[in-house]
């Protein structure tokens, strides 16, 4: 590894969360975060983990709440992927949020902390990928900021295999199980973190395909349709009534434990 990682804490919304990796038990997440600190606690025995991301928060919420507790922390690492739900609110400037970031960041190393940092996806599914050219435009200024500050990052943009459906669940905003290992595994290799799999192994044939392009072109307009009815419409009338899905939900992991202990903190199972 390129430093010593005996703590971790893991700050940002749902991605970091781990939505929709569900765990075996207890009705909660595990996600890209707590696979990578798996994977640092086999070579760093011992190693103590928290995560104080919450799904719905926007950067400026991340910096208010997570940030100042991370810091508390003093962690050899602490990871941040924020901005996506401001991403998704409309009028949103990469350029002004490009700014709180770097605030965010220099922050963090100003107090000691390490970071890894994550670009955004590349969204292309239909209405999401409204918002590309500004994804986009942000990924280059975070990719600025990891150089100008010398941070670790994860370039989620480049992840090929992300663009294939099934690394996305029904909303299509939160990665499957296998989307969060790939991301866990890649964020391994940005860290020199030794791993037996490799993210970029190829997803399994698909089915059978439609029987003709009109029927697939059918299948996909029903499939949109009831995205937006089950998953778009009841995040435009949060967004109305001025609320957020993690609006009284507290963070998993809110202790820098050994992280066998965090797991059974959270009622968890590894």
């Amino acid at each position: 590894m390129t430093m010593e990682i005996h703590s971790y804490v893991a700050l940002g919304d749902s991605f970091t969360e781990g939505l929709d990796d569900a765990t075996a038990v207890g009705g909660g997440y595990r996600g890209w975060a707590d696979r990578f600190a798996e994977h640092l606690a086999a070579l760093r025995p011992g190693l103590c983990y928290a995560n104080l991301a919450v799904r719905g928060k926007t950067l400026g919420q991340v910096a208010d709440e997570q940030i100042p507790q991370a810091i508390a922390f003093r962690p050899d690492l602490v990871s941040i992927a924020a901005a996506g739900n401001d991403m998704l609110r409309p009028g949103a400037d990469p350029d002004a949020l490009a700014e709180s970031f770097d605030e965010v960041i220099r922050t963090l190393l100003q107090a000691g902390c390490p970071v890894l940092m994550f670009t955004g996806f590349d969204p292309r599914f239909p209405v999401l990928r409204l918002i590309r050219g500004k994804v986009a435009a942000f990924n280059m200024h975070l990719r600025a900021i990891a150089d100008r500050h010398q941070c670790y990052v994860v370039d989620l943009w480049s992840m090929n295999v992300l663009r294939d459906p099934r690394a996305w669940g029904a909303d299509r905003l939160h990665l499957t199980p296998d989307g969060h290992r790939r991301v866990a595994l890649r964020a391994c290799e940005v860290m020199d973190v030794p791993v037996d799999e490799d993210w970029r192994e190829p997803w399994p044939p698909l089915g059978r395909p439609p029987r003709s392009p009109a029927a697939g072109w059918v299948s996909a307009r029903r499939m949109d349709a009831r995205w937006a009815r089950v998953h778009a419409a009841p995040w435009l009338s949060r967004r109305i009534r001025g609320r957020s899905s993690g609006d009284g939900i507290p963070p998993k992991r809110p202790h820098l434990l050994p992280l066998s202990e965090a797991a059974a903190h959270a009622g968890l199972e590894l």
